[in-house]
């Protein structure tokens, strides 16, 4: 998985690429605890993110466990294989997904 980052003042957005799995839904969550610190808004580009794993889905929860209590984290640019994903587990209902 490429993970992007692009930081706009307190504004952050990270783009995937690949796959977000048991291998490596810890690297976004190593990026995401340095980064978060910081951020007032989260964007997730999953543009080229082509699957996600129910360990990429605990990484996500708890950045929008700390984004809820910020200015909130939205999902950008899902594709159909991640966004059945999301409605199956009920992350449609709990994530901003655009």
């Amino acid at each position: 998985m490429t993970i992007t980052k692009k930081e706009n003042g307190k504004a952050l957005e990270i783009a995937l690429e690949g796959r977000l799995d048991t291998m490596t839904a810890p690297e976004l969550e190593n990026e995401l605890h340095t980064s978060l610190e910081n951020a007032d808004s989260l964007v997730l580009d999953f543009a080229k993110l082509n699957y996600i794993s129910s360990a990429g889905l605990r990484v996500l929860l708890s950045a929008h466990k700390i984004m809820s209590g910020k200015g909130g984290m939205k999902v950008t640019n899902v594709n159909e294989i991640v966004r059945e994903v999301f409605d199956v587990t009920g992350f449609s209902d709990i994530l901003t997904i655009e």
